[in-house]
């Protein structure tokens, strides 16, 4: 069971700490835990309730209500909002994370999708959804499994969608996708997958933890017009700046798309063939760039 401090519930329910504190003192909704220096703990299912009870607040309840509701009433109130409403879906995100609830996270996500479109999804609420995750990293109060249950759920969802989109003229320049050895966080690199499909360009997905002597020997077979990836895992700023030196020898200087926040820490050290996506914009640009350059009718 997690414990969280009343700063970590500020961050993930974004509810401020003092208004939670007038709520425990006024209407009795929450009792944390308090250790000798009366320093408030709470539990997961604390943290469920307290996410319940600001959903409902956000769609109106006002707080001195929901305090008033039996448990029925509350329960039946929340499933309304969880499953039958598009509001209040960060809420929903963190409490499918806490309670490994895949109903309320798959629906969540496809409502979401289906009215913002997964780009603005991802861009929107997934990325600041998975900065959260981050937080409770930091905090320690989520486990591996949490983590990974909710990411696949993400990964699954994305790889369905690149599956609806056409697959394009094998016959035109494509951009081939991987990422490093030892790296495993496949997300980004699959929502690079889905704009690029969008825009209608030719790629060889080769995914997670690719051998660098497999890069190059895929490299010479496929002639890929460029590279793109994403660097994550914590290494070296030395590794980082040798790896993409080699890529630039081994490829005769290929251009390389490359996002993730070791890019970013150690972007000044990489070679000019390297093109860094910090956003979304970069990425369009990027696409753009390659569509203008390369790509061929």
């Amino acid at each position: 069971m997690a414990g969280y401090k009343i700063k970590d519930i500020e961050v993930l329910t974004g509810i401020k700490a003092h208004t939670i504190r007038i709520w425990e003192k006024r209407y009795g909704i929450l009792e944390p835990t308090r250790s000798e220096t009366q320093i408030r703990t709470y539990s997961d299912k604390e943290l469920a309730y307290l996410l319940n009870i600001s959903m409902l607040n956000k769609s109106g309840y006002k707080i001195s209500k929901i305090a008033k509701l039996e448990n029925d009433e509350l329960t039946k109130l929340v499933w309304d909002l969880k499953y039958n409403s598009s509001n209040n879906s960060d809420d929903k995100l963190i409490l499918a994370l806490v309670e490994l609830d895949e109903i309320l996270f798959r629906d969540t996500l496809a409502i979401l999708i289906k009215d913002h479109g997964l780009e603005n999804t991802f861009t929107d609420f997934i990325i600041p959804f998975l900065d959260r995750i981050g937080i409770m990293w930091l905090i320690g109060t989520i486990n591996p499994a949490q983590e990974h249950f909710i990411t696949n759920l993400i990964r699954q969802k994305v790889i369905g969608e690149i599956d609806k989109l056409p697959i394009p003229d094998p016959k035109k320049d494509g951009i081939m996708l991987y990422l490093p050895e030892h790296e495993w966080h496949e997300l980004s690199l699959l929502f690079y997958q889905f704009i690029l499909r969008k825009n209608n360009i030719n790629t060889f997905y080769l995914g997670q933890s690719l051998p660098y002597d497999s890069l190059i020997e895929c490299v010479n077979k496929l002639q890929p017009k460029a590279l793109m990836t994403s660097l994550l895992a914590a290494v070296e700023g030395s590794f980082v700046e040798s790896y993409f030196a080699n890529i630039e020898k081994d490829t005769n200087g290929l251009p390389v798309f490359a996002g993730g926040a070791q890019i970013m820490n150690y972007q000044d050290k990489l070679p000019k063939t390297v093109k860094v996506i910090k956003s979304y914009l970069d990425l369009e640009n990027c696409i753009k760039s390659f569509i203008e350059e390369f790509s061929t009718n």
